[in-house]
């Protein structure tokens, strides 16, 4: 038998098992309870988020009720329900014959639906042949349209539907809805693991359900998130928590030493400081907001790690630190010497708090004398380093 992938095998059925857009589903079955169905519906989001999947939802609560046209409309392969691929279906004549069509009704079901994927990408002609439908259907008819770029259907389209903006899925439940797929599958992984995936999946769940996909052809009977870095070029995130130690130690020495280990297992440089960049951000929202902050996506254990790390800095440091890097990783793109750049910056960055030092001592001493001169503010409290160490 054929193998189903995950984000198929487990695509929601049901409005109760919609992961991450309640109050649209909710919306959706109060309109059918209370008989208060639109004839046009716009449905917008990026991918993997669930449009699709809600159409083919609200298609089986209008029209179904037997498990045979159940199945048939969320395979979308129902007679009433009709699935069309605005992508490879876009020209003038797909929409004529779709208005064609239109005036028969259902075979079976209460309406004729007629769910769209990627509307934008019909040709300009094809959406004004579809209008003229849209701004006086049957009243058989209904339409669900699905898209990722609302801002190329016109607005003529726009002004007849129903619109509903699917969000981003939050890391939190696509990394809750992971374990529950993995202990269907009756595999073990770590927490850790599937926390980085909802991460990398950003808040589309069919992106981190096909991720899950690539870990679990790895046949590992242990899936940890050594293998994903492994699997994907990730930075090692110990090798990475030691290297933002080294910094907080001002030890350049150490911190050059651990990149190097970084690049010496294939990661590269841009995903170095990109990855430095997001865990720089995490400590400043963790500095700035405190350690329940809900601003931060991170695990238990990981956010007991980090809180504890984002002791050793102050907000204003970390803002320093995320500008310089963002310039080296801007730099590094152009650069014949990514590598020298690199270096660099973790010098420059262990040396940021003995450079805050001196600049406090010359600010100070030009206090004492009538100067105005102001120190900048240092990455971690206004102790000199020696006392800090």
């Amino acid at each position: 038998m054929a193998y189903t992938v995950l984000a198929r095998r487990y695509r929601s059925q049901a409005f109760d098992e919609v992961v991450g857009q309640e109050p649209i589903a909710r919306t959706l079955r109060a309109a059918i309870d209370t008989d208060r169905l639109a004839h046009a519906y716009l449905f917008c989001g990026t991918r993997g988020v669930g449009k699709t999947s809600m159409a083919r939802i609200f298609a089986k609560a209008i029209n179904g009720g037997t498990p045979e046209v159940d199945k048939a409309i969320m395979a979308g392969q129902d007679t009433d329900t009709i699935e069309i691929d605005a992508a490879s279906n876009n020209s003038v004549e797909n929409s004529r014959d779709l208005i064609a069509n239109s005036i028969y009704r259902p075979m079976r079901g209460k309406k004729k639906i007629y769910l769209i994927d990627e509307v934008h990408m019909l040709t300009p002609n094809a959406f004004n042949a579809l209008l003229k439908t849209m701004e006086e259907p049957p009243e058989h008819v209904m339409f669900i349209l699905c898209t990722t770029d609302p801002q190329k259907v016109p607005a003529t389209i726009q002004s007849r539907c129903q619109r509903f903006d699917f969000r981003n899925i939050p890391t939190s439940q696509i990394a809750a809805h992971l374990k529950a797929v993995v202990q269907t599958e009756k595999q073990k992984a770590e927490p850790e693991l599937l926390h980085a995936i909802a991460r990398l999946g950003n808040g589309s769940m069919r992106d981190a359900l096909s991720l899950m996909d690539r870990v679990l052809a790895t046949g590992e009977k242990k899936l940890t998130l050594a293998l994903l870095e492994d699997l994907l070029g990730l930075p090692d995130r110990d090798l990475l928590s030691r290297l933002i130690d080294s910094l907080a130690d001002g030890d350049a020495k150490a911190a050059l030493e651990s990149a190097d280990a970084l690049l010496s297992k294939g990661t590269s440089i841009d995903t170095v400081i990109e990855t430095l960049l997001d865990r720089f951000r995490d400590l400043m929202v963790l500095c700035a907001c405190g350690p329940d902050t809900a601003l931060v996506d991170l695990s238990d254990v990981s956010r007991e790690e980090e809180t504890k790390r984002a002791t050793r800095f102050d907000a204003a440091g970390l803002v320093h630190m995320i500008a310089l890097a963002e310039n080296v990783q801007r730099a590094s793109k152009s650069s014949s010497t990514p590598r020298a750049l690199l270096d660099a910056l973790l010098v420059r960055l262990a040396m940021t708090e003995k450079l805050a030092d001196i600049t406090a001592f010359i600010a100070g001493a030009a206090g004492s004398a009538g100067g105005m001169l102001a120190a900048p503010g240092k990455r971690a409290s206004s102790e000199p380093a020696s006392k800090k160490r």
